[in-house]
């Protein structure tokens, strides 16, 4: 399988301390946005952290120019967490809109973005831009579209600053997701899942067919993380074993 797979804390918490060498065995390696209380016994058991937040305020975020030193301070400072404990990736935000246009936000966001895109590549760490829908779950938020995303990292010309294409997400905001992975690939440099509608498992009871996806991904020679982001709706660990199996590339 050319990508790897990892799952947010919150599922792998409900799993349990007691169950986290079942999860490895099932095949999920990493795990995401931890607490700092548990790095050290992640690492320990043998997990790969793969991402953490760069900076604060999901809601107040890189597309308003006053909020551009803050962040730089934030992610320097992440970076240099994200160094001593291996995370290849800082998850950035562009903010809610509040009355900002799509353009004015997309330049104020290019510019807090290049100017840490340095302090990243020196770091040989990703910031990566979530994409999120602001139908549902993010009211507002403004990079809820790919190519709004695409425009700013494309603008920022970074190798250390994509996309976090989330794929639950976008199902919600555009749909058609095969064709704009395979068309944006370049610009992706981790995914997320969970199931629509509920942002629950990834079974029968949801719209998007993972396999497929996964599939598609695949095929594009993607290498990095996979992401499982969902509540469970059954036992923790059987959950994350169907998600497992569903992204699964024989």
């Amino acid at each position: 399988m050319a990508f790897k797979q990892s799952v947010s804390y919150w599922p792998l918490s409900a799993a349990g301390e007691e169950n986290w060498k079942t999860v490895l065995d099932i095949g999920i390696t990493g795990v995401e946005m931890p607490p700092p209380d548990k790095y050290a016994a992640l690492c320990d058991a043998g997990f790969t952290i793969a991402t953490i937040c760069g900076h604060g305020t999901l809601e107040d975020g890189l597309n308003k120019r006053e909020n551009h030193d803050r962040i730089f301070d934030e992610i320097c400072a992440n970076l240099e967490v994200a160094k001593k404990w291996k995370i290849p990736n800082l998850i950035v935000f562009s903010g809610n809109r509040n009355g900002i246009s799509d353009l004015e936000g997309a330049i104020n966001t290019i510019e807090g973005l290049s100017q840490v895109a340095d302090e990243a590549e020196d770091a040989g760490i990703t910031l990566i831009l979530e994409l999120l829908n602001s139908r549902v779950d993010h009211p507002d938020y403004q990079c809820d579209r790919t190519p709004w995303g695409v425009q700013v990292v494309t603008a920022v010309d970074s190798p250390r600053v994509k996309l976090l294409y989330d794929i639950y997400h976008m199902q919600i905001m555009e749909g058609d997701l095969i064709r704009t992975i395979r068309d944006n690939i370049e610009h992706i440099a981790h995914f997320h899942t969970a199931g629509n509608p509920g942002r629950h498992d990834l079974d029968q009871n949801q719209e998007i067919y993972y396999p497929a996806v996964a599939r598609a991904i695949h095929e594009t020679g993607y290498e990095h993380w996979v992401g499982h982001e969902f509540g469970p709706t059954k036992d923790p660990v059987d959950a994350l074993r169907q998600a497992f199996q569903q992204c699964r590339i024989a």
